[in-house]
């Protein structure tokens, strides 16, 4: 197989699994840090209202489209009355109904917002408004408004800047006079300038929302101006003539109408509160996934039993660290004894602990290599004397962890979390090169084994990537493409350039 199918082969999967991984964090939300949190806000409406003698129906404008924010989840919470929604000009609108009532009644409306910066305003064009109607008198003053401030403009933003601050002087600006009384509220005075935008042919409307605070507790709605230039929305507070939508302002609803209104009843009343909260991001997640439709987290490890997820936890680490001792044995060149017995030596590390695991892993293969030396003399078989060694290291492992427990050295006991049949064959194989290559060899792959053991630990224990391998398993696939790149590999390795030193001084020199 020549190189090209490698490096297409290992350009597919890294592709692959870091598309997975791309989607999974940045479309679904999904943590890509450990402990992560999100930043959620609880949004609470309360309509209370009483009844008349027949029947009542209560509606209530709630959040739909709001740039900057995405909906988690929402409840209707009320009692003996039937539910509709509905999508409306102004958003969305839920609508209460009961043929009979009595006593002062409570509906609520409770939603979990987060941030959600890809959401934007619909990107569609609205239609150019309909001139609005107006006597003589008051269309001669429009037009001489809208002169006027075009003038003193350049494009749809700043022309919405300098209408409002016209607006905003009242009673001092001769063409606003006619239309403003005293005293008029924020939300009047941004109803105004959409009928002075309307004259001029700019599509605007207002928008009411409330402010995301770090507290919890009743909020007032606040209006804003949106106004289409033609390419999109843009944000105006009708009162600080500041432009730009606030990043802590969720719009509720949009349009003239009043937030909710009663058929049917009278003393109709609308609190609303905000609290902040802050919820665990794999939740958030996994909301967010249902809500978009998505399967990806009933094909996920979290969808399995906690037990079982305690357990790939730890196996899907072991590919990482068999990438580490793969990096380490043919680019660094450092000998051990396979590949297998170092990674499985790192994960019983995770329990010992490294200097207690390596001082535990050293005393016990020393003995079971002093015994294999012996066992040598009799001239057994090969699976008679593995059989022989396997039974020797699980006494010497038993007597440790008495010996242990006698002195009070409770990390003595972990010994017990090696890997039986590993440390066995490693072993025999010590003795076996230890015959054929000599003492320094063996020892040297012995150390080597530790050392590389040792590293795989340490990376292995990092808790970035232990939590990027459980929630993202399809990074595994790049570790993959990794190893596959790793195996055309065929040059000199970092320890090797030591042993050829002397020949390249002898070249040098000739």
């Amino acid at each position: 197989m020549n190189n090209r199918h490698v490096y297409i082969l290992s350009a597919v999967l890294a592709m692959l699994g870091l598309g997975l991984f791309y989607y999974k964090a940045q479309v679904l939300g999904f943590p890509t840090a450990p402990r992560q949190e999100t930043e959620v806000w609880t949004i609470e409406a309360a309509v209370s209202f009483d009844p008349g003698p027949a029947a009542v129906k209560a509606t209530l404008r709630i959040p739909s489209l709001t740039p900057g924010f995405a909906l988690l989840d929402e409840n209707f919470i009320s009692r003996g009355f039937g539910l509709t929604t509905r999508p409306v000009p102004s958003g969305r609108e839920a609508q209460w109904a009961v043929r009979q009532a009595r006593g002062q009644q409570t509906v609520y409306y409770r939603a979990l917002v987060y941030r959600d910066p890809g959401r934007q305003a619909e990107d569609t064009t609205p239609p150019f408004p309909e001139p609005p109607v107006l006597d003589e008198a008051s269309r001669v003053a429009v037009e001489g408004l809208i002169a006027d401030v075009r003038r003193q403009s350049a494009d749809t933003a700043s022309f919405t800047s300098e209408l409002l601050r016209r607006i905003n002087q009242g009673e001092a600006d001769q063409y606003i006079r006619p239309f403003l009384r005293r005293g008029s509220t924020p939300e009047e005075r941004a109803q105004l300038a959409t009928i002075f935008l309307a004259a001029a042919q700019v599509p605007a409307r207002v928008a009411h929302g409330v402010s995301l605070r770090g507290y919890g507790g009743a909020v007032q709605s606040e209006p804003l101006l949106e106004v289409h230039d033609g390419v999109e929305w843009l944000y105006f507070n009708p009162t600080t003539l500041v432009q730009g939508l606030p990043p802590d302002f969720l719009i509720w609803w949009r349009g003239d109408e009043p937030i909710a209104e009663i058929e049917g009843g009278g003393n109709l009343n609308v609190t609303l509160a905000v609290r902040q909260n802050l919820l665990d991001s794999m939740i958030v997640a996994e909301r967010r996934a249902e809500r978009a439709g998505s399967h990806a987290m009933e094909f996920s490890l979290f969808s399995l039993p906690i037990a079982t997820q305690a357990v790939y936890g730890v196996l899907l680490m072991i590919p990482v660290g068999a990438l580490v001792i793969m990096l380490l044995r043919n680019f660094v060149g450092i000998k051990t004894f396979g590949t297998f017995m170092p990674v499985l030596v790192a994960i019983a590390f995770r329990e010992t602990r490294l200097l207690w695991g390596i001082a535990l892993f050293t005393i016990i293969v020393a003995l079971g290599l002093l015994l294999r030396f012996y066992l040598e003399k009799l001239r057994l078989l090969l699976v008679p004397r593995l059989t022989c060694v396997l039974t020797l290291v699980v006494l010497l492992m038993v007597a440790i962890s008495i010996l242990s427990e006698r002195l009070g050295l409770q990390s003595g006991l972990s010994i017990a979390l090696f890997p039986m049949v590993i440390i066995a064959m490693t072993i025999e194989r010590m003795s076996i090169v230890w015959e054929e290559r000599g003492a320094s060899e063996a020892l040297q792959e012995g150390i080597g084994s530790l050392i590389v053991a040792a590293v795989a630990y340490l990376v292995m224990g990092i808790g970035q990537l232990q939590h990027l391998t459980f929630v993202f398993p399809e990074l595994l696939l790049v570790v993959l493409a990794a190893t596959l790149l790793t195996g055309r590999y065929t040059g000199y390795r970092l320890l090797e350039l030591r042993r050829f030193r002397a020949l390249a001084a002898t070249e040098s020199a000739g």
